[in-house]
């Protein structure tokens, strides 16, 4: 085989085992607190038909841009899904009698033909949790209180930034910002933190914006009015009024159900100008060491509704998480590197079907147990366990199944003792 076959597709990846065992501990940590609140799995195809993923009310002109298209040998137009919330609507559309509200979790891969870069593949996999059919802000604040949970079970300290789609929109009205340049402008709002007032004056004049708008915007910034209390004294449009009461009701929910962790009102976080139109919120890491979020979701009562067009209101809120990016926070800590995919690694010397019948006892109990199976010498075998990071060997010879005892080699201080063999599996449990 030439060499030249031997590559992988531009934006994507093998994640060898080390990695792996990461994004199953990740996979495994989310499923189990999603289970605890209540969410139901859903598994959907990742091929799905092209028109369904091309509505106009599923993710909009440019990512369709992205779409991976096929057709199959009836000549039928399809796609690889680029998310997991158009899959979702074509399910509640197909099961009427879908009992509401139905909170479920999806853990899959999606696909975009989009521009590759570091920690961003075309390949990837997304783990949403969705709740359709409630309007009320107890759904975000479980949500939100689901994400502090997850991520502490991670052992990754995180802080999430909340607004609200109709607060900022009625700002925006009562600044005199029309409803065509209102994405414009959210967007040039939404990048404040970086470039400051300045940044967003330049950037607003690109976008066209008229001269009289921005004198507005830029006076209204520098004014630095920007709590919640703050902005529902000054702007009096029922737009501001109903957003802000939304994110107050929310943060009355958190705080009464004494979620443990730091949620952040951000006046300007915009988020998904076609899909949101209540709560948006975006996951951050404590330290910043990455920059960019990590998670993040928001309120979308109108699309699902829009997307089926059968007449019915399905108002919906969810949560995404990224697990590469997930991934790539936990790389950074020093506990990534103890991912092992073993607890003892059994070394039969002539006692091969003994060392199995050993192995699969200790397997039953809930141990991870590789056993050696090519015939190692035992420094070789030693060796491997050492490079593999499997905390302990088990030397089983001739002479020590005639004894009734085994050989325990802890490799991590270097130390072997002899034991009898009924005490190994209690000793190896104390001592993990």
């Amino acid at each position: 085989m030439e060499n030249g076959i031997l590559r992988s597709v531009k934006g994507t990846k093998d994640f060898m085992p080390q990695e792996q065992m990461i994004r199953n501990r990740i996979r495994r940590t989310l499923e189990g607190v999603f289970e605890a609140y209540g969410c139901k799995p859903l598994e959907t195809p990742m091929i799905q038909y092209y028109d369904l993923l091309a509505s106009k009310y599923g993710g909009g002109e440019e990512i369709l841009k992205e779409v991976y298209r096929l057709s199959d040998q009836g000549e039928r137009e399809l796609a690889l899904r680029y998310d997991l919330t158009v899959p979702l609507a074509k399910v509640v559309g197909m099961n009427p009698e879908m009992r509401l509200p139905f909170k479920r979790y999806e853990i899959g891969k999606v696909f975009r033909d989009g521009p590759v870069k570091p920690g961003r593949f075309r390949e990837f996999i997304q783990c949403d949790v969705d709740i359709v059919g409630t309007s009320s802000m107890l759904a975000e604040a479980e949500l939100i209180s689901m994400a502090f949970a997850s991520f502490q079970k991670l052992g990754l300290e995180v802080y999430v930034e909340v607004n609200n789609r109709k607060l900022l929109s009625g700002v925006l009205q009562e600044l005199g910002v029309i409803e065509e340049m209102s994405g414009d402008v959210m967007l040039s709002l939404d990048k404040l933190e970086k470039p400051g007032v300045d940044g967003v004056q330049e950037d607003l004049r690109e976008r066209k914006v008229e001269q009289s708008i921005v004198a507005a915007i830029t006076s209204f910034l520098k004014s630095g009015a920007l709590s919640l209390e703050q902005l529902t004294k000054q702007f009096s449009s029922p737009l501001v009024q109903e957003g802000a009461a939304e994110l107050k009701q929310l943060f009355v929910y958190i705080q009464e159900a004494g979620v443990n962790g730091d949620v952040r009102f951000t006046p300007f976080l915009a988020r998904g100008l076609g899909i949101y139109t209540g709560t948006v919120y975006e996951i951050f890491l404590q330290d910043r060491s990455i920059s960019s979020s990590i998670g993040s979701g928001g309120r979308y009562d109108e699309i699902i509704g829009r997307f089926l067009g059968d007449g019915r209101e399905y108002p919906a809120v969810g949560i995404s998480f990224g697990l590469d990016v997930i991934l790539t926070a936990l790389a950074m800590l020093p506990a990534a590197s103890e991912a092992r995919a073993a607890d003892v690694l059994i070394v039969p010397l002539g006692t091969e079907a003994a060392s199995l019948a050993l192995a699969n006892q200790l397997r039953a109990s809930g141990m991870k147990v590789e056993l050696e199976l090519t015939g190692k010498r035992l420094k070789k075998a030693l060796d491997y366990a050492n490079k593999e990071q499997i905390p302990f060997v088990a030397i089983y010879g001739e002479n020590e199944v005639n004894s009734g005892n085994i050989v325990i080699r802890d490799m991590r201080r270097g130390a072997e003792q002899v034991m009898p063999l009924d005490e190994m599996q209690q000793w190896l449990y104390s001592a993990q």
